[in-house]
């Protein structure tokens, strides 16, 4: 395996830079296809730097977080081994199976790692009710997302917390 980063070659600059975009926007959608298939009430959803967010009412089964890891990280990982490794590549690289494995781990690790720390958080230490809810809102009010809730939010926000949206927004 020596000399294998000496026959790494970007034939396609352009191609490369779509390659990294649909890479994103597949693993991105691939999660939010996931949590619409939930079907559980909806409190809102943030849109900000780091994607789409979606806030539901109750926390997800044990199945669905274990999912949410791993449909992802497949999307992620054939994404990656079709667009570097195959001839529709803009990168040529060397074709040596350690060499693809690591290159397909590394990016599994970019993508999935943040999914997997999550996922372990919410088995070890799950939340429950309104303080899921408020810890997912003060998380989208820390990557500056712009918060929208539904109309089942609204009323929901009014029974438990005695406020709007607006004023526990300023709260957090």
């Amino acid at each position: 395996m020596s000399g294998t980063f000496a026959g790494v070659q970007i034939s396609n600059v352009v191609g490369l830079i779509a390659f990294l975009v649909l890479w994103f926007v597949l693993f991105k959608c691939t999660h939010l296809l996931l949590v619409l298939l939930r079907r559980d009430p909806l409190i809102g959803w943030g849109i900000g730097p780091l994607g789409l967010s979606i806030v539901f009412l109750r926390e997800p089964s044990t199945l669905f977080i274990w999912l949410d890891v791993t449909i992802p990280a497949i999307v992620s990982a054939s994404t990656i081994y079709l667009g570097l490794f195959t001839q529709i590549s803009p990168v040529v690289l060397p074709h040596h199976p350690l060499f693809e494995v690591a290159v397909v781990i590394a990016g599994l690790l970019i993508s999935s790692t943040g999914d997997l720390a999550n996922a372990l958080r919410d088995l070890r230490h799950p939340l429950w009710g309104e303080a899921r809810i408020l810890r997912n809102i003060q998380l989208l009010r820390a990557s500056s997302a712009k918060i929208h809730f539904t109309p089942f939010g609204y009323s929901y926000l009014n029974d438990h917390f005695r406020s709007s949206p607006t004023d526990l927004l300023q709260a957090l």
